[in-house]
């Protein structure tokens, strides 16, 4: 219990950095200086001391939304191993942390309809498009690594896998792998499917649906979406290549876990990064092409298990 605690405590604290790393790897590709990666910390700090204004179409859901946003993430947090496989398995498993993901878009797509703005609705609109085809790819995914450990329990999952060795490794696990970088990328609001860095109505999701937020709701929205992603790519280190995760409590193996899985995030956040660099957005009506491939590639996990 403790050590889950201090993982989602640890989690909510990097979440920002990696962020401001991801910027910082994108400067340095486009040929900038940049911000530094600190940046976000500053951010939060800022909009934590300013006020909020709501609008008076509002009603509860709108005042709740950034405090159900980061109540799910935390959630989430206590059942996803970071450093060590010790996390809280009984509250539930890898479909309870996806659906808990999906509490948080579903509240999220409400309150960008529920103060009546116009950008507020396209937004929430497009995050349900994308999110229907999203979604069957994650549980696909997971589920195939469920089918190779031979449990739900994403805890469980990643200590079969790092306590097994390479008898494990099979084509499945990067089909699943690769089908769950693509929905990180359309779950988090990164290009190809969206641009975090603009704010063109013709183009927005994700951010249309903050434009009414300030102050301090909206450093509580944008610090749990920065989370999210982080749980993301650990989710990608732990579970589809958990090598490295403490197995035991001892100071020797959690200092291993810990600096494994920063590593390992690191190079998603610079794949991320090299991504956003050298690609373009995409249109919004290619999309689904691009979200096909993603859910093809967890099915073939899928019937690549059975098949070999």
């Amino acid at each position: 219990m403790l050590l889950a605690i201090l993982q989602t405590l640890l989690l909510l604290a990097l979440a920002p950095l990696f962020t401001g790393m991801i910027r910082k790897f994108k400067a340095f590709f486009q040929g900038r200086q940049g911000s530094s990666m600190f940046q976000p910390y500053l951010d939060l700090a800022k909009l934590f001391r300013k006020d909020s204004m709501v609008s008076r179409d509002a009603s509860w859901i709108f005042t709740a939304t950034p405090y159900v946003c980061m109540t799910a993430v935390m959630t989430a947090a206590l059942m996803v191993p970071f450093f060590t496989t010790s996390s809280i398995n009984f509250i539930g498993d890898m479909i309870v942390v996806v659906y808990l993901f999906g509490m948080m878009r579903f509240f999220m797509a409400l309150s960008g309809l529920d103060a009546g703005s116009a950008f507020g609705g396209m937004g929430s609109s497009r995050e349900m498009t994308v999110s229907a085809m999203v979604e069957p790819a994650i549980l696909l995914s997971i589920f195939t690594m469920a089918l190779i450990s031979g449990t739900t329990r994403l805890g469980e999952i990643s200590f079969d896998l790092a306590t097994t060795g390479l008898d494990l490794v099979r084509p499945a696990l990067f089909l699943a792998m690769a089908s769950f970088f693509i929905s990180t990328l359309a779950e988090n609001a990164r290009v190809p499917v969206d641009n975090p860095s603009t704010h063109l109505e013709l183009t927005m999701i994700h951010e249309a649906m903050l434009l009414e937020h300030s102050g301090k709701q909206l450093a509580l929205m944008e610090w749990s979406s920065m989370t999210k992603l982080l749980l993301y790519m650990v989710i990608m280190a732990n579970i589809f290549l958990p090598w490295g995760i403490a197995t035991e409590t001892t100071p020797l193996a959690l200092g291993v876990g810990l600096i494994s899985v920063l590593l390992k995030i690191t190079l998603f956040s610079l794949a991320i990064a090299i991504i956003e660099s050298f690609m373009a957005k995409m249109r919004l009506f290619r999309l689904p092409n691009l979200l096909t491939v993603s859910f093809s590639l967890s099915l073939l996990a899928v019937m690549s298990f059975y098949i070999l």
